[in-house]
């Protein structure tokens, strides 16, 4: 948490480079806002500060209709890396709590439900559910504001079985009803049209040409303000598209998808995909001090992947290989095994159609087949997970590969891609060798800013 000095000075600048690091809540009105929020500047000593807007409702607040602060950026999801609190955070995010319950959700993190809670209390000061629970709510609300969704439309794709359950909850984790989020938001808006806002620096420049360098066609398509792809996630299947609109530090995502229930859960592959939960700030004054050798730019976001899977065989196709020849051999796989999506378009092969392929028309080693058909096979049986250091057990796949499929599938921080031919030369551009260990726990965005000064 910023101290209460750094919290005052960057409210009253509305500075957005700070927006959800902290909220702000107003003891006199009830409210709680973003550090952006364009209403009149409250005087200090009516003004609390929070580091999560979780932690500002459970106090009493409730969120300020005008900043909207559930859609300032989800400081909750960006605690660092490898801690048992972030795996819960994003299983809980994912919906493991609305599928699933707490004991399940322990076992899956390999600790006790005590301990658990713990966490949540003096991280949020709420247990495990009550965060899920307003989660949930702060997602209903969003679509509430954006879309003209009936209510029970929201309700499902929130998660909620039933509109009753929806409309209690609501009320009491918003002190508003649904009716009174419909009343103030604009008729203008798209069906489904949302608006994921990021906190600033963000380098769409670099981002975009990296998608663009590694687009297929019919899966991906490219602009030079948005980037869009099919997507499939369980049952629900689509696309979307996400312009950018660096003014307002936010992308406009439209989605096109056949069913709504697992509207939250894509909505946040969106925003790994995209990175938009980074503080590259933090992240570059660390770099900064551990690398102080290297020139560092601003803003740099990890360019993901829809899933691991799709990663991981995309990372197998490119062993040894250009980027040129890789692309030929994904846009073979996507072309002969793809389901057509309309318009021209495919989704993604599934593991399991992939692996009852021999995969003949692929132009490439019989070694280099098999392992893809490998991968495939042990993923769609659930013999590996979505943890590539499993998949170190399958011949053909090393380190380089799993540490691709995790840097862009996972949206892993702290992956050293030490042999990748990048890497290797931008290294030696140097005067002064590196020691990447120091970077960690961000060594993800090392290698970007070393991908930056050759490509």
């Amino acid at each position: 948490m910023l101290d209460p000095q750094q919290c005052r000075s960057a409210r009253l600048a509305r500075d957005a480079r700070f927006d959800g690091r902290f909220f702000i809540a107003v003891s006199t009105t009830g409210i709680f806002c973003r550090p952006v929020c364009p209403a009149t500047l409250p005087q200090e000593r009516h003004v609390r500060y929070f580091e999560s807007a979780v932690a500002a409702s459970s106090a009493g607040y409730r969120p300020c209709l005008r900043c909207r602060p559930d859609s300032a950026p989800d400081s909750p999801a960006w605690i660092g890396s490898g801690t048992t609190l972030a795996r819960a955070i994003g299983l809980i995010d994912g919906g493991a709590l609305q599928n699933g319950d707490i004991t399940q959700l322990c076992e899956r993190l390999g600790i006790g439900e005590r301990y658990l809670r713990q966490l949540f209390q003096r991280r949020f000061g709420v247990s495990p559910k009550a965060y899920s629970l307003y989660r949930q709510c702060l997602f209903a609300k969003k679509l509430l504001h954006e879309t003209t969704l009936p209510v029970i439309d929201v309700a499902h794709a929130s998660g909620f079985s039933s509109l009753r359950r929806f409309n209690d909850a609501f009320k009491r984790q918003m002190s508003l009803t649904p009716t009174d989020i419909r009343r103030r938001r604009s008729r203008k808006n798209a069906a489904l049209t949302l608006k994921l806002a990021y906190r600033p620096p963000y380098q769409w420049e670099r981002l975009r040409h990296f998608f663009a360098v590694h687009v297929i066609d019919g899966l991906e398509w490219v602009g030079e303000q948005s980037i869009g792809r099919t997507i499939r996630y369980g049952a629900t299947a689509g696309h979307f598209e996400a312009r950018h609109d660096a003014e307002r530090h936010q992308f406009e995502v439209t989605l096109v998808l056949n069913e709504l229930g697992e509207l939250n859960a894509i909505v946040r592959q969106i925003r790994r995909m995209l990175d938009l939960d980074a503080d590259t700030q933090t992240i570059e004054a660390h770099l900064g001090q551990c690398v102080p050798e290297l020139p560092l730019a601003e803003g740099l976001r990890l360019p993901g992947s829809w899933n691991v899977f799709e990663s991981g065989i995309r990372a197998v196709l490119g062993q040894q290989i250009s980027i040129a020849a890789a692309n030929r051999l994904i846009q073979q796989l996507v072309d002969q095994l793809g389901e057509r999506a309309g318009n021209n378009r495919r989704h993604f092969p599934a593991a399991s159609v992939i692996a009852a392929s021999d995969l003949s028309f692929l132009k490439l080693p019989g070694s280099r087949r098999e392992t893809v058909r490998r991968l495939a096979v042990a993923y769609a049986s659930g013999e590996v997970g979505d943890d590539p250091q499993q998949w170190l057990t399958l011949k053909g796949i090393g380190p380089w590969t799993a540490n691709v499929a995790a840097f862009r599938g996972n949206a892993d921080p702290d992956i050293w891609l030490d042999g990748d031919v990048g890497v290797r030369r931008a290294l030696a551009t140097l005067s002064t060798s590196i020691d990447p260990a120091l970077a960690s726990p961000w060594r993800s965005y090392l290698t970007l800013q070393l991908w930056n000064r050759i490509l």
